[in-house]
């Protein structure tokens, strides 16, 4: 069998504004924007023009946003997001972050956000100018690892 995908490169949504969704993870989130990268492209019959902006996480991945120059492929391709906090994007923090994400949140007036204590973790949950919701979880050192599961026998090792 073939290994199994090394990490998330990235992953990719659309925005019909670019520049309010650069501030909200770049300013207010604290993700860098590491790449920026328009073209154009022959795609589904028609030369079509977009740009994307990659916003960094730590493992080296991105949150991708493309935003369209044409409003009629903006209209074709940006869907709308669901209005549901169980279909979100989940990243995983350390305490300094999701502290300073806390701090932010209040410093910026965000009031589409709350916070969850699941018992196995802490998340923040806030909603970005897309209508997306994003999730700052803070593992509990008590939660139980893969390692835990193999070792007390209820999975094995890979």
């Amino acid at each position: 069998m073939a290994n199994l995908p090394s990490r998330l490169h990235h992953t990719a949504y659309v925005t019909k504004d670019m520049e309010a969704t650069r501030h909200f993870y770049e300013d207010i989130l604290g993700l860098p924007l590491i790449a920026t990268w328009c073209e154009s492209d022959e795609l589904f019959g028609k030369l079509r023009t977009y740009c994307h902006c990659f916003f960094g996480i730590g493992d080296g991945g991105a949150l991708a946003f493309f935003q369209f120059a044409d409003k009629e492929d903006e209209a074709l391709f940006v869907p709308d997001i669901p209005a549901t906090p169980f279909v979100h994007l989940a990243l995983n923090v350390d305490a300094e972050f999701q502290a300073g994400l806390e701090q932010r949140i209040r410093d910026h007036k965000i009031e589409a956000n709350y916070v969850l204590e699941h018992g196995y973790c802490r998340s923040v949950y806030v909603v970005d100018p897309n209508g997306m919701t994003v999730e700052f979880t803070l593992d509990d050192p008590r939660a139980l690892t893969r390692n835990d599961f193999v070792r007390l026998g209820l999975l094995t090792a890979a």
